[in-house]
């Protein structure tokens, strides 16, 4: 198959250079290296700028189709705008631009920049100690297979079905997220569940709450749960959950890795305990595991003390709320950590064991389902999608003489 330079058909350029006084909490939303990952744009955690500021960097706002590259630190991320609204490019993440249309397919190049070898190409050619780097330039000499255009396509087409089908199942478990959420929110923190008009209401020490509720501390059906596993540990590959894996304020995890090997202290977890960040940076990170496995030490694994009560002690410790508990609790000078001594203190409105909590039971519990399944498939797609990868582009899969590889929505 033939090959050329990625400058012989397209062009790279780094984002604007905002300044710190740039950055507010609200406003038009900055993608910087933390933002690219995995093929996909996440605006967690992002920076924002006024309108003003966006105006003076409009040549630098993004358009569906973009397609960026880390420059700074973790080299070679690359992702694709989608429909994620307006954004603007932040310097040190280059954006993309087909020069010969006629020669590469966008697409295309979106797919072999995401090959492991192009990948490693990239960090063998960065520069700088204290953290690499790689330029425009020397993005643009690195080389790629250039079959004709109408088989790029065709490889782009069969690689982005998979990748339509995982932004798809991203897309559901939001809603089913922003769901539970909402149920929670309704009918355990404003009292708005199904038949409040007609209850009475008395005081408490949360406020007024309905009659026959009770205020409880996390801490009476929930416990923390510490299972250490020593630092080198290498008896059979273990399933291992950073922080870095779990999505703001998600109850599905996003990702995890196979290890054998660990270097330093970790903590084991079963499946459907809590995972909750507690280091500042990581108090959104809130999810439910759906397997047994091992987590970051930085992790508080929480662990409902009956059947019955599950569903709530998810719902309080994933609620904006006991987020925002941890967050003002937290001590320590240069990282402050939560600690489960105070957030167990947490107090909630519990409803006595009746028809309510059933149903909120079952709901919450078959969301639960919805988005683990989905967990699921989105790992087994992103798994297909990239051992066809390598194959495609080397040519060692004929897509001329091949039957149709596009997934099938499960």
């Amino acid at each position: 198959m033939e090959h050329a330079s990625i400058g012989s058909a397209a062009s790279v350029r780094s984002g604007f250079a905002f300044k710190s006084k740039d950055w507010t909490d609200t406003g038009i939303p900055v993608v910087k290296i933390a933002n690219v990952k995995d093929g996909f744009i996440s605006l967690e955690g992002c920076s924002f700028v006024s309108e003003s500021v966006a105006q003076t960097a409009s040549e630098f706002e993004l358009k569906p189709g973009d397609i960026l590259i880390s420059m700074t630190g973790y080299i070679g991320e690359v992702a694709r705008v989608r429909s994620e609204g307006r954004m603007l490019l932040n310097q040190r993440v280059g954006k993309f631009r087909i020069n010969d249309p006629e020669s590469l397919d966008a697409n295309f190049l979106f797919y072999c920049l995401r090959h492991p070898e192009l990948k490693a190409q990239f960090a063998a050619h960065a520069y700088g100690a204290a953290q690499p780097n790689i330029s425009p330039s020397l993005i643009e000499q690195q080389e790629i297979p250039l079959p004709p255009l109408p088989i790029q396509r065709r490889i782009a087409g069969i690689l982005s079905a998979y990748d339509d089908l995982i932004e798809n199942s991203q897309r559901r478990i939001k809603i089913l997220e922003e769901m539970a959420r909402r149920l929670y929110r309704e009918w355990f923190v404003h009292f708005r569940f199904p038949g409040y008009e007609g209850c009475r209401f008395v005081e408490s020490p949360l406020g007024e709450i309905p009659e026959g509720w009770e205020v409880k501390e996390l801490g009476q059906f929930a416990q923390e749960v510490r299972r250490n596993v020593p630092k080198g540990e290498t008896s059979e590959p273990k399933l291992y959950v950073g922080l870095e894996h779990i999505p703001r304020r998600s109850l599905a995890l996003d990702a995890w890795e196979t290890t054998m090997e660990l270097g330093s202290n970790k903590l084991s977890f079963n499946k459907g305990e809590v995972l909750f960040g507690k280091i500042r940076p990581y108090f959104h990170k809130v999810s439910v595991a759906p397997f047994d496995g091992i987590c970051s030490a930085d992790t508080i694994v929480i662990r409902a003390l009956q059947k019955h009560v599950y569903a709530f002690a998810v719902g309080c410790v994933s609620s904006d709320e006991f987020v925002a508990e941890a967050s003002a609790s937290a001590n320590g000078a240069k990282m402050p950590r939560a600690s489960w001594e105070v957030l167990k203190m947490f107090r909630v409105a519990l409803p006595p064991h009746g028809d309510l909590a059933v149903k909120f039971s079952e709901f919450f519990m078959d969301t639960l389902s919805q988005q683990q399944a989905l967990v699921f498939q989105i790992q087994n797609l992103r798994r297909t999608r990239d051992l066809l990868l390598p194959r495609l582009l080397s040519g060692q899969i004929d897509v001329e003489t091949l039957p149709e590889l596009v997934p099938s929505e499960v």
